[in-house]
């Protein structure tokens, strides 16, 4: 006998034991969920799932040396015999649930995916099928818990995302080519996903464990849309406050560590230069957080759930409409000053975000821009950045969110400034 048919470059012999494992690995779940029947009364059990993966390995593998048609008729003659079981069970125990039987489809199919295509996708594809059957009870529960808006939520949130986000183009358009589609967008969806994650972990995890999960999260990735949602949940739910204040401070203390991992990649020097101030900052924000997180005691906050919007889709739409009037107002100062817009431009962008002018100037300096201006630039868009953030808490939020975020954002912008004044090279 030829040993090259058991090697894994032959592919054929050890793909199709990957085959009769699909098989099992849904059947033991299967077989396990109605370990309890009686003998016999099962349309399909560990065994029959592992001869049917198999079964789709063989008949892949025979497909190649005659004609893909017999996938076909295979998957046909699996119906009809799944068909009269099916009918047979439903009338002797009633059971309309064709959960079985779709599993046994898949495992059919993987089986000759295994064989045919990529045996990994295939494996990863049978547990996921197995996790899925697993967890009947989790599904379910989560469906009688879940309410009609939070469902709407969903769809909607999916809409903008999934559907609408890949359509736009992510190209410049208008004055000096300054409006980017797609970044707006992206945008609008990051602040309605953050309002929606945030609704869901409160809801979940409770007050203290949600709006943390919720704020360190949004520091990743935009602790501004986090400051909007959380200053208007504030409105609904003042009790909250400190809780909220420590989730804003939290999110927002994360951006000054966040520059400095950006900056430590770009550019080494800049990031030496800055991280005392950055270090400053960033205290000036946590502290205060953990003080405001060690007063509260967790209560259960019952009226966000019936008050509280999971998606709120006007606050996002109103950020990406101040979004764009920003980019085109940045690129104009750009074009109209040049290096010498350079700290004005910082400013500008600060209103917004801080990463894209950190990435900006990382890049450009040494070559095109002295360090001390980029560490400048960088220092005045965190600045502008968290002042804009706090002007949000007094604005939107409830006036005991804003007295207890605002104090600590101000102190942490104005020693950030002394010791960027006094105490560091940057002037």
């Amino acid at each position: 006998m030829d040993s090259s048919l058991f090697t894994f470059e032959n592919n054929l012999f050890w793909h199709l034991v990957i085959a009769l494992m699909i098989g099992m690995i849904i059947g033991i779940q299967r077989g396990w969920s109605q370990r309890h029947s009686a003998e016999g009364s099962r349309v399909a059990g560990i065994r029959t799932f592992s001869l049917v993966g198999f079964f789709g390995g063989l008949t892949a593998a025979l497909a190649q040396h005659l004609t893909p048609w017999l996938i076909g008729f295979g998957m046909l003659a699996l119906i009809i015999i799944m068909a009269v079981a099916f009918i047979r069970s439903q009338r002797s125990n009633h059971d309309v649930s064709i959960t079985g039987i779709i599993g046994l489809l898949i495992t059919y199919v993987l089986g000759c995916l295994a064989v045919i295509g990529d045996p990994v996708i295939a494996v990863s594809a049978a547990v996921i099928t197995a996790l899925i059957l697993d967890s009947k009870p989790e599904l379910h529960g989560a469906l009688q818990r879940l309410r009609e808006y939070e469902l709407d939520a969903g769809l909607r949130l999916l809409l903008i995302s999934v559907v609408l986000l890949p359509l736009l183009p992510d190209e410049g358009y208008g004055p000096w080519n300054a409006i980017n589609p797609y970044e707006i967008w992206w945008m609008v969806v990051l602040i309605a996903s953050i309002s929606f994650l945030g609704y869901f972990a409160i809801r979940i995890g409770g007050a203290r464990r949600g709006i943390l999960f919720t704020s360190i999260f949004a520091g990743l990735s935009s602790s501004t849309a986090l400051t909007l949602q959380f200053s208007h949940l504030s409105k609904n739910s003042p009790a909250l406050s400190h809780l909220l204040a420590s989730g804003i401070l939290v999110s927002c203390g994360t951006m000054f560590p966040r520059i400095i991992l950006v900056l430590m990649v770009l550019n080494q020097p800049l990031a030496m230069m800055l991280w005392p101030v950055m270090l400053l900052m960033m205290a000036g924000f946590y502290l205060p957080a953990l003080w405001f997180w060690r007063q509260h005691q967790d209560g259960a906050p019952h009226n966000i759930e019936k008050n509280h919007n999971p998606l709120a889709l006007s606050s996002a739409f109103v950020f990406g409409f101040l979004l764009m009037i920003i980019m085109l107002l940045s690129q104009a100062l750009s074009n109209w000053f040049g290096d010498t817009g350079t700290l004005v431009l910082s400013a500008l962008s600060g209103l917004s975000d801080v990463d894209p002018i950190t990435l900006t100037l990382g890049r450009q300096s040494p070559e095109y821009l002295s360090l001390n201006t980029a560490a400048l630039g960088i220092v005045i868009a965190a600045s502008v950045n968290s002042l804009v953030k706090m002007s949000m808490t007094i604005f939107i939020g409830h006036k005991n969110l804003s007295r207890k975020v605002a104090f600590p954002m101000l102190g942490s912008v104005i020693a950030g400034a002394l010791l960027m004044t006094f105490g560091s090279p940057l002037l």
